[in-house]
């Protein structure tokens, strides 16, 4: 799993190649300067760690202004760094992407989570996420008020599609994964019909997912499935929306997670002035 560090240097080393030509040749090196980091419109505010890494690979002090998940507005500062013009410059860029990015996740999230409050249900990211980016990307949901799905295959098991129709029995392989993972393992199976959902109810699971089923039928399902099993946690998945989220969570269900969070976020814009 790639840390903080190495990918801040990857992203360095991608923007600034062997140097930054347009600075070196119009700014004396000597130069010094304080940057101010603005925000330019509502939002919520993340990656404020991943700057802060940033300009300190590149050599420039930073003084946070805002917290992570804090709700920002059109010309406030969230940091200010200070340093060398040159060192300031050659960090802006890859600085200003991940801050734009990952407050444009938090700032999604922060509405879903809005839509949905009150029902009790939770609003759950995906592995749908940028690669190499997944912890930065799931840091940013959390910082909107969501909660994290599982960051890697091997953190739960969750029984798609593809292996209901690829495994001999859905019901050995759970008793498989009990058995060689213990109780505490989370075991999660996905239903796309009432049948599966009943079916699956009925076997050794934690979570039963309800993927792209429609608000009716989830409103009719999710007591048939307390009557069976009442502990059992419920998520709903699948082309969920910001007009559509808040009639799910009245179903009853308790978890629903949106790919959308990760990778459909529109970018937030914020800037850095320098002084």
């Amino acid at each position: 799993m790639p840390t903080l560090k190495s990918i801040v240097s990857a992203a360095l080393a991608e923007d600034i190649g062997r140097g930054d030509v347009t600075t070196e040749a119009t700014v004396p090196a000597s130069k010094r300067a304080i940057g101010r980091i603005v925000a330019r419109q509502k939002a919520i505010v993340a990656g404020l760690d991943v700057a802060r890494e940033v300009f300190k690979q590149v050599g420039a002090t930073w003084r946070s202004r805002a917290k992570e998940g804090d709700p920002v507005r059109p010309g406030q500062g969230v940091a200010e760094v200070r340093g060398r013009t040159r060192s300031i410059l050659g960090g802006e860029r890859v600085a200003l992407n991940f801050i734009q990015r990952l407050s444009g996740t938090a700032t999604l999230t922060r509405a879903f989570v809005d839509a949905v409050k009150g029902t009790g249900a939770k609003i759950l990211d995906t592995r749908k996420t940028t690669p190499g980016l997944r912890l930065l990307e799931k840091a940013a949901v959390r910082a909107g008020g969501g909660t994290n799905h599982r960051v890697r295959l091997d953190d739960a098991a969750l029984i798609k599609d593809n292996h209901i129709s690829a495994t001999e029995s859905v019901a050995a392989a759970v008793e498989q994964l009990r058995r060689r993972r213990g109780p505490r393992f989370r075991i999660e199976i996905e239903a796309q019909s009432r049948a599966q959902a009943l079916a699956f109810a009925e076997l050794d699971i934690d979570v039963l997912m309800l993927d792209n089923l429609s608000v009716p039928a989830m409103r009719r399902l999710v007591p048939e499935v307390r009557a069976i099993r009442p502990k059992l946690l419920i998520e709903a998945s699948g082309g969920v929306t910001l007009e559509t989220v808040r009639a799910i969570a009245e179903t009853g269900v308790d978890w629903i997670s949106v790919g959308a969070l990760t990778h459909s976020a529109p970018a937030v814009d914020f800037s850095l002035d320098l002084a």
